[in-house]
């Protein structure tokens, strides 16, 4: 079966349910305020492709393949990033809403996460060498037999990471929320 393919275009106020988009390969393509919750994206493909004030909240993202592709201001609620197309994955985040969330096991190396909101996401096992939490909320976030060498949360917040069960080395991070290093051990901390 051969994959259709789009480029070059811009989708602007889409519903999905209305109007959904078709199986293909999008390439250099723009999506803007459209509403693509509970979409099936299973085995498409997008590569310099830009989400704009989007919702794909519970979207079904099995093979998806998404290389280079950038989410600004959109809502992923409940996204399983861990069912993608892992080959070449290459993702950016900025002001979106990401919460519940899985990256299990996935290897995505200097991953940007800026101004975004990770409550309950799931990135056990997973290698974020390098990433970057820029000014991000991980209130319930899981980091369990993470690699988090060299990462960077120093403007981030409301993180509970474990160092025992987790590679921190050469990690940054910033008072006061280092002391989410703590958190397991129930301890009184004043200033």
């Amino acid at each position: 079966m051969k994959q259709t393919y789009i480029d070059d275009k811009t989708f602007t106020g889409i519903n999905n349910e209305e109007n959904p988009l078709l199986i293909a390969a999008y390439e250099n393509c723009s999506f803007v305020n459209c509403d693509f919750s509970n979409a099936d994206f299973s085995e498409f493909i997008f590569i310099d492709c830009n989400f704009k004030v989007c919702n794909l909240s519970l979207s079904k993202i099995s093979k998806t393949a998404f290389r280079n592709v950038k989410f600004t201001e959109c809502k992923m609620l409940g996204l399983h990033f861990d069912e993608c197309n892992q080959f070449g994955i290459e993702l950016n985040f900025e002001n979106c809403t990401l919460s519940q969330a899985s990256f299990y096991k996935m290897k995505i190396r200097n991953q940007i996460f800026k101004n975004c909101r990770l409550h309950e996401t799931d990135f056990t096992e997973s290698d974020l060498t390098g990433s970057v939490f820029d000014n991000c909320d991980l209130e319930g976030a899981a980091f369990d037999n993470s690699n988090l060498e060299k990462a960077d949360f120093r403007t981030s917040f409301n993180y509970s990471i474990d160092p025992e069960i987790n590679r921190i080395k050469k990690a940054k991070f910033a008072l006061p929320e280092v002391l989410g290093l703590l958190s397991k051990y129930d301890l009184v901390i004043e200033k």
